[in-house]
């Protein structure tokens, strides 16, 4: 641009330069805006593409895990009608009948073994007894001095078994049994008394070694007759009157305080039950007939179902759990309710929830680490189920810090809701079988007492909520009402149970001679 006369042109320049300024600053902001344009354009159309390419793949539609479809089909499998837990009551009172039954006892998956304990305490025995109660790698050694009506004073000792002895000559194993013995009475000041104490031994009737032990020649021998043997050796004045399994410790420890106990049992590591039955129902019997016409029965339910007839309430996950498991198609029943292998079962849940990507949505990627706890058999202990359903609220501080120590970093509010959810319908599961198969109809008394043992019961926050409601529903109408069945927890079956078979079976002796 070149002005034609500056002077006469004045004003017609300035107005040419302020035309041709205003056209270039239109050009500048067109382009300008053509390019913000292209930009959102470009923008919008890859995240179009984007979110075309993972539909809702980072979305939960529902922050309520119960509210997801999806979900709740996974979860489906473990949830088991009333109907059916009314069919599993009596496909479990055949088997029971199968075991009872001299005939087809050999054959039984359930084999109702008695224990020929016939009379329970009654909270009226007094006096001090010795148990003896062998667990692994230690044992307990108890004084407890019965005081009548339900009271209890207890001294005890715990002893450590070396590894030489738990893999030597059965022998040793006594003698060092009595040993322990002799120390702790000596500290007791029972020696030279001029009485002779029972001693219930806390132990079942051995037919092969477990938790860690291999003695020779002490399978298939008599080992209170093994242990009487070592007692005498050493001038001890004691006398094994008993050998108790500890479901059966369960119910007479429980007795002792509640005479309405017809039933123990265990609900932790592993699960079993035991209960009073009539002598005219019990075919392997080979006792007497004296009063009273009664024995407790060892059920050994943990083995329920490993003929096939629970198949249909098993679930992918119990299969996965038992073939992963020391002792493949046995203890189905356990395998389903027990301690040992309900954190399992999370655990397999959450890992399908996750390769279904509904579970830590937004973090699979960031999870190749396969040595977390996650990711190992065994990594989600039964006490995080416990720990999970502990929360109240949206805080979640117990699942955060639980689902932390497995290997999930930064888990989300959902997230912790889907867990605790799967642990919800677990345990209920557990609860709900365990209730259903707990026998008050069988007894069919007006007022019974169950007296109940174990981790599992004892530490779990709804569990015995869940099995007295299912137990509620499902009894006899006869039984139901206020005060009309209880739920008891049964402080040291192992211990004090053992002791009072010892002092009722001592007695007992007393009576007939």
């Amino acid at each position: 641009y070149t002005p034609i006369n500056y002077v006469n042109t004045h004003s017609m320049s300035i107005q040419t330069l302020q035309v041709l300024n205003n056209d270039g600053l239109n050009s500048i902001l067109q382009k300008v805006g053509f390019a913000i344009t292209g930009a959102f354009v470009i923008g919008a159309a890859a995240y179009v593409g984007y979110r075309a390419a993972s539909p809702q793949k980072y979305i939960i539609p529902n922050r309520h895990p119960e509210s997801n479809d999806q979900i709740e089909k996974v979860l489906e499998s473990l949830k088991i009608s009333d109907e059916g837990l009314i069919k599993i009551m009596q496909v479990l009172e055949a088997e029971m009948e199968f075991g009872l039954s001299a005939s087809t006892h050999k054959d039984a998956v359930i084999k109702m073994y008695p224990t020929y304990v016939r009379h329970i305490s009654d909270g009226t025995e007094i006096g001090q007894i010795l148990a003896l109660d062998l667990g692994g790698t230690n044992f307990r050694i108890l004084l407890i001095n019965l005081l009548g009506h339900g009271r209890i004073d207890i001294q005890s000792k715990i002893f450590l078994i070396p590894q030489r002895i738990m893999v030597g000559e059965g022998q040793h194993l006594f003698k060092h049994i009595a040993d322990c013995l002799s120390d702790f009475m000596t500290k007791e000041n029972l020696l030279s008394t001029g009485l002779r104490y029972p001693l219930g031994l806390a132990s079942a009737r051995l037919t092969q070694w477990t938790k860690g032990f291999s003695c020779s020649n002490v399978v298939d021998e008599d080992v209170v007759k093994l242990l009487q043997t070592a007692i005498d050796e050493k001038h001890l004045n004691v006398d094994c009157v008993a050998l108790v399994n500890d479901t059966v410790g369960t119910l007479m420890a429980c007795a002792y305080k509640d005479p309405h106990t017809s039933i123990g049992l265990i609900l932790g590591t592993g699960t079993n039950a035991c209960y009073m039955e009539q002598l005219d129902k019990v075919g392997t019997w080979n006792g007497d007939y004296d009063e009273p016409k009664q024995v407790i029965i060892n059920m050994e339910w943990g083995a329920f179902g490993d003929n096939g007839k629970l198949n249909h309430i098993r679930t992918k996950y119990d299969e996965e759990v038992d073939l992963s498991s020391l002792n493949p198609s046995k203890q189905l029943f356990e395998k389903m309710i027990s301690g040992m292998y309900m954190g399992e079962i999370v655990r397999l849940i959450i890992l399908d929830l996750m390769q279904q990507e509904l579970l830590f949505l937004g973090h699979n990627d960031g999870y190749g680490d396969y040595k977390v706890p996650l990711y190992s058999r065994g990594g989600f202990y039964t006490k995080f189920v416990s720990t999970v359903e502990t929360d109240e609220g949206i805080g979640f501080s117990n699942t955060r810090r639980v689902l932390e120590d497995i290997g999930i970093r930064n888990p989300t509010y959902d997230d912790c809701a889907i867990v605790q959810h799967i642990c919800r319908h677990v345990s209920k599961r557990a609860a709900r079988l365990a209730g259903a198969a707990v026998l008050i109809n069988r007894i069919n008394k007006p007022t019974i007492t169950v007296g109940v043992d174990g981790s599992l019961y004892r530490y779990h926050p709804r569990f015995k909520r869940n099995m007295e409601k299912c137990m509620q529903t499902l009894v006899n109408k006869n039984i139901k009402g206020e005060d009309q069945f209880q739920l008891a927890l049964s402080d040291d079956g192992s211990g004090k149970g053992a002791a009072l078979v010892a002092a009722v079976a001592d007695r007992a002796n007393l009576l007939k001679s």
